[in-house]
């Protein structure tokens, strides 16, 4: 699970700048490319001093990176995700209200809606919905 989640988040960076790679991540964390690797393929678990600096480094919990939580913490790019949403015009019907909305009510539609990317993140086309 580690090793999945640690891979999946930096090939994400890198989708969006190419300087995340394994070197650029390894160096730093302060580790090797090669040991950096191997947590990646699950073949070596790094110690908790090195976990707390990769969930520090992706802006994710360690809860996230060990598999013990389903929500990666990771925010930022959740709120870009909603945002996106929320200012598409094809969506605007679905979104009419939400500006007007009170701040309380604005919070629950972006929690609800993270709730929701997170939940079909790992879904691929045709699988069933969670």
């Amino acid at each position: 699970m580690f090793g999945k989640r640690l891979k999946n988040i930096r090939e994400k960076k890198k989708s969006s700048d190419s300087k995340w790679t394994q070197e650029y991540v390894a160096d730093l964390i302060g580790v090797a490319r090669s040991t950096y690797t191997a947590y990646e393929n699950g073949t070596k678990q790094p110690p908790l001093e090195t976990v707390n600096k990769i969930a520090d480094l992706f802006g994710v919990s360690t809860d996230w990176l060990l598999g013990r939580d389903s929500t990666s913490s990771s925010h930022d790019e959740l709120d870009e995700e909603i945002k996106k949403l929320l200012n598409d015009p094809e969506n605007g019907i679905f979104f009419k209200d939400y500006l007007s909305a009170p701040e309380e009510k604005k919070k629950q539609l972006r929690d609800f809606m993270k709730f929701l990317l997170e939940q079909e993140k790992d879904r691929k086309p045709g699988d069933k919905q969670k």
